[in-house]
């Protein structure tokens, strides 16, 4: 039992890094919305509202290096760029829809939970 669990902690240390890199604050909701069509930056910071500009970018150039998201230059006037989920990206929609529909039944037994600590906090004296 405790090699499955060693070799269970090695596989977790070993995937952390990639982990990060998807499962961030913004990427998820980033990806969520190219998974529906390429997207210019504004039309993304729209839909992510109050995502920074700073942050979108950091967000979608860490993408962009992680091969999940493409950026393709459109020459018009002014110069627009659009992106868009790669195949490598894709393979990312299902695992995501999933875990916006678990967010979306489950959000609101979330929050009542945290309220329920809170209170409990205030209630002992802890704030």
């Amino acid at each position: 039992m405790a090699t499955d669990i060693a070799a269970l902690l090695a596989e977790i240390n070993s995937t952390r890094p990639i982990l990060e890199q998807v499962a961030n604050k913004w990427s998820v909701l980033i990806l969520t919305v190219l998974c529906t069509e390429p997207s210019r930056f504004n039309a993304i910071k729209r839909r992510l509202d109050p995502i920074t500009h700073k942050a979108l970018t950091e967000a979608l150039r860490r993408l962009e290096r992680n091969g999940l998201v493409s950026r393709r230059v459109i020459a018009s006037s002014p110069v627009a760029v659009e992106y868009a989920i790669t195949p490598l990206g894709r393979t990312l929609q299902d695992p995501f829809v999933a875990l916006v529909g678990w967010a979306r039944q489950h959000g609101g037994a979330m929050e009542r939970a945290q309220g329920d600590y809170d209170d409990r906090r205030v209630d002992d004296g802890l704030v």
